[in-house]
């Protein structure tokens, strides 16, 4: 029997999603009108601050420890080990903070600083009673989309808006973008706007 001061941990929150390039964003953003999505979150401007240690070992173990700032809110996310499949799954835990210089330094107390730094501006859409959500997001490198939800919605408001699994990415930002670095023959730095993706 749990401790009364210490319940049982809460089933483990799974995060589906997949990424689809976005060739033109007004095209994709009449089609998402066209099949019922409607705006949830209007466009806001993120950045995301990737944290580790020393050694590099969260990166190297394939989890994620990421402090992100739109407009007023500080978002804390871990993101487990990736499952295999063609979405990408994985265990997700959040929560929020209230002062970001504080919450960068109580991680850095234990020896886990910012490793790598990227932005975009995210846009939110959903359909009215379902149960997942696509987001918009305009990054340094291109537009993409994120579809998240359970694996039949993504299927199914992918095939709506004419995308198939051909299409998904599984990819994060970091490894999109050190992708692109070393297409044009660049050091992958941090992905800031206006800074080597000009």
């Amino acid at each position: 029997m749990p401790h009364p001061r210490y319940p049982r941990l809460v089933a483990t929150r799974e995060e589906v999603e997949v990424k689809i390039a976005v060739p033109d964003l007004p095209a994709l953003t009449r089609r998402l009108t066209r099949v019922g999505f409607a705006i949830s979150t209007s466009r806001i401007f993120e950045q995301n601050i990737v944290l580790d240690d020393p050694d590099g070992s969260i990166k190297a173990s394939n989890r994620l420890l990421r402090v992100r700032q739109a407009g007023d809110l500080i978002t804390v996310t871990y993101k487990g080990r990736e499952i295999d499949g063609i979405h990408k799954r994985r265990e997700e835990r959040e929560f929020h903070a209230n002062n970001l210089d504080e919450c960068l330094a109580v991680f850095a107390g234990i020896g886990l600083r910012p490793a790598y730094r990227y932005e975009k501006y995210r846009t939110e859409f959903a359909r009215d009673g379902q149960p997942g959500h696509a987001v918009v997001d305009e990054t340094p490198i291109g537009v993409y989309m994120e579809l998240e939800g359970p694996p039949e919605w993504i299927d199914q408001a992918a095939r709506d808006l004419g995308f198939s699994p051909v299409d998904y990415i599984l990819l994060s930002y970091m490894r999109l973008y050190a992708a692109w670095c070393e297409a044009r023959g660049l050091a992958q730095k941090d992905m800031l706007f206006g800074i080597e993706s000009a």
